[in-house]
């Protein structure tokens, strides 16, 4: 190796260092990227699987009082549960009706401080410490409520399945408009839907109950 040329031995030294076994720079960039994404990818999937037993599992129930036509009425309920359901599946009060169970069509109307609300679209654990009011406090099969009365009458119900919505957002109406024209008629009940479409007949109760209200014929 003395004898060589400068030359061959600087060759020599090259050929025999790229010999050496070592990581190259692509190799070593690529092990980076996938040790790097290891912890990620973990923890991606621990946040999944977190995540789908808590959805299966879901809150549990929890005390509730609703205060409903004058009453404390005691439950144990998901938060998630709506007042309407609560009304009909806990304490069997079935006067408010499901029919879109989206707040558009009335039927499950109550009155909640004094105000029209769509049941279905309250959760029972917002209602509590409420005035809750809904049609089977309004009067008995036989000695029926002014506005009951005035339904029957003029023959406003049809099959009767939106009519409890319609008597509890009527009874709003009068609290609100004793003497309402026509136009606070239309948008006091504007909420409701009748598939029957017996609205002339429930315009008509409406005025009835009010003349009945002021003491009138």
């Amino acid at each position: 190796m003395d004898d060589l040329p400068e030359k061959d031995k600087k060759k020599g030294d090259s050929k025999q260092s790229s010999s050496k076994p070592g990581v190259s720079r692509r190799d070593f960039l690529k092990i980076s990227g996938v040790s790097a994404a290891v912890p990620l990818v973990s923890k991606a999937s621990s946040l999944a699987a977190l995540e789908e037993q808590v959805a299966e599992q879901g809150p549990g129930k929890v005390p509730m009082t609703l205060n409903v036509n004058g009453k404390k009425l005691n439950a144990q309920l998901e938060p998630r549960v709506t007042l309407l359901d609560a009304l009909r599946d806990q304490f069997e009060l079935t006067g408010a009706k499901r029919v879109c169970d989206r707040g558009t069509c009335g039927a499950c109307t109550v009155q909640m401080e004094g105000k029209a609300v769509y049941s279905c679209s309250v959760l029972a654990i917002d209602a509590q410490n409420q005035q809750i009011t809904t049609v089977e406090s309004l009067g008995e099969p036989n000695h029926l409520h002014p506005i009951q009365q005035a339904f029957v009458d003029n023959d406003a119900q049809q099959c009767g399945f939106c009519t409890p919505g319609f008597v509890m957002a009527t009874k709003a109406l009068l609290e609100r408009y004793p003497n309402p024209t026509d136009e606070q008629i239309k948008q006091q009940l504007g909420g409701n839907f009748c598939r029957c479409g017996t609205y002339a007949g429930m315009w008509a109760a409406v005025r009835q109950a009010a003349k009945t209200a002021k003491g009138g014929a």
